[in-house]
């Protein structure tokens, strides 16, 4: 069981990628051929489970890691293709400038800003759900 503010906050998170993953669809969603199980973009209710980018967040503690805990920024493609790592790279740039651009409109009340941690990108800030 969770609490209604993560619960909450998590939502808002999402409805921040999905809108990213809209941004990207239309930008990438044809670079490669989908996974042949994968539905096109817009065949079901989620977009992390149609089109070619499967985009979202997951918190991380931050151990082991220099710069502390915060939400990892996971974009997989489905693809069966192999993706150039390059191509792989400025399509994950492109995720972080439109999350980055998005953060203030999802998160008005929060300072969140995006930042390279080893190989991820993480959505570093106040995470804080006040007095529970």
């Amino acid at each position: 069981m969770y609490h209604p503010k993560l619960v909450k906050l998590e939502e808002r998170l999402k409805a921040l990628f999905d809108e990213v993953d809209g941004y990207i669809e239309e930008r990438y969603g044809g670079s490669y051929p989908l996974h042949p199980n994968r539905p096109a973009r817009g065949q079901t209710a989620n977009p992390q489970t149609d089109g070619l980018f499967h985009l979202g967040a997951d918190f991380t503690p931050g151990f082991g890691s220099e710069k502390g805990r915060g939400y990892l920024i996971d974009m997989v493609m489905v693809t069966l293709e192999e993706v150039d790592p390059a191509v792989r790279e400025e399509i994950l740039q492109a995720v972080v400038e439109k999350v980055q651009e998005l953060l203030p409109k999802h998160f008005p009340e929060r300072a969140l800003t995006v930042i390279r941690d080893g190989n991820h990108f993480k959505i570093q800030g106040d995470f804080s759900l006040g007095f529970l």
